[in-house]
């Protein structure tokens, strides 16, 4: 289904304020690159009820996966740091890991562009 696609994957918590601090970032960049690049959530090491609830606020034009364990995270090299951003080209190759939060939405759309589009 993502065969062919940059991917840009979202490792967040609920619990996690540099999570939400950066979550409107992915929100519009997600619409803004819709049909080039998919994205995707992993909520990891947290409450189901409260992940659905902070969806719920800041929902995304993406899926958002549960992983109360890290075992998808940790795929990625996920796991260690909230938030982490991981980047694929098109190819499926991983070209970057983002561990923490992005300071602003021109960066994270700068590395979406230079890791995931050109990587």
């Amino acid at each position: 289904m993502l065969r062919g696609y940059p991917v840009v994957i979202n490792q967040w918590a609920s619990w996690c304020g540099p999570c939400r601090f950066e979550f409107p970032f992915f929100q519009h960049l997600a619409r803004r690159y819709r049909g080039k690049v998919a994205f995707l959530g992993v909520d990891a090491k947290d409450s189901a009820s409260d992940a659905q609830r902070f969806l719920a606020k800041l929902p995304v034009p993406y899926p958002s996966y549960y992983d109360p364990a890290t075992a998808i995270a940790r795929v990625f090299d996920g796991g260690q740091y909230w938030p982490t951003t991981v980047f694929f080209n098109r190819t499926g190759r991983l070209t970057y890991v983002h561990p923490g939060a992005y300071a602003t939405e021109h960066a994270l759309g700068a590395d979406i562009v230079r890791f995931a589009l050109h990587g």
